[in-house]
């Protein structure tokens, strides 16, 4: 099923896709941290404004040179180890929210990446249990200032800048996680174009990677890495990262001079 996270006449409510109808279906309280627990109340998609399906109260959890050829296209190698950074929470926006490109970057790119939603508390946890410990999967676009990337050394600020992790549209709570189509477009040009299937490190493997290092809270975001064909973002464009299974993400871009 897929999960929307919206407002609505002021209210903020989770709600559960009627694709049929186009409208959600509103749900008791927070589905992440309890259960999901369907109300009579529904509201026309139409009428509400979508929001990221997630605030992480905790971490953004990425992984970078995931795709081999993402890996060449910047002259690295996929790592024999996953490699694993971290981007604030307060990077986070929702659909149709602007990416705003910050002043100390000249070089702002896009990521389209499956992000992996934690549904309990993890800490050591087997590959093979992995799924025990998912909620579901949405769409994020890792955006990052490559040029800070290159000349700090480290990709902190590079990842950090808010609005620099949109999420959405929707957690999907079933999803085959090893063959989607992955893609995004700029302007309506296809960019990047993939499949989970070119992942080096499978989903189970990096939870259970990150899990090794630290615990993973209920609503923790994991980042699985991008396909290659990154490609620059300026003042008015509109990215429309995608996923076979979930839907699309788009974000238009704005300078922060405005």
């Amino acid at each position: 099923m897929k999960i929307a996270r919206y407002e609505h006449q002021g209210k903020l409510a989770y709600g559960i896709l009627d694709e049929t109808a186009d409208e959600l279906v509103e749900l008791h309280g927070d589905p992440i941290l309890g259960t999901i627990d369907p109300s009579d109340n529904r509201v026309a998609l139409k009428d509400v404004r979508l929001l990221a399906p997630v605030i992480p109260r905790s971490k953004v959890v990425a992984f970078g040179r995931n795709y081999a050829e993402h890996a060449r296209e910047h002259d690295s190698e996929v790592p024999a180890e996953p490699m694993m950074f971290l981007k604030p929470n307060t990077a986070i926006i929702g659909p149709d929210y602007p990416i705003v490109l910050p002043p100390q970057s000249q070089q702002v790119e896009h990521e389209v990446e499956l992000a992996v939603v934690i549904g309990q508390v993890a800490r050591n946890v087997p590959a093979a249990d992995a799924h025990q410990v998912i909620f579901g999967y949405t769409i994020a676009n890792d955006v990052t200032a490559r040029d800070l990337q290159r000349s700090d050394g480290q990709w902190g600020r590079a990842k950090g800048f808010d609005t620099f992790c949109p999420l959405g549209p929707y957690i999907e709570t079933e999803l085959n996680t090893e063959e989607a189509v992955v893609g995004c477009k700029v302007n309506g040009e296809t960019r990047q174009l993939g499949n989970l299937n070119q992942m080096e490190h499978a989903v189970a493997t990096l939870v259970e990677f990150a899990s090794s290092v630290f615990t993973l809270l209920p609503g923790d975001v994991l980042l699985t890495g991008t396909p290659a064909g990154v490609g620059p973002l300026v003042d008015g464009d509109e990215v429309v990262c995608a996923i076979e299974g979930i839907g699309a993400l788009r974000n238009p871009v704005t300078s922060a001079a405005h």
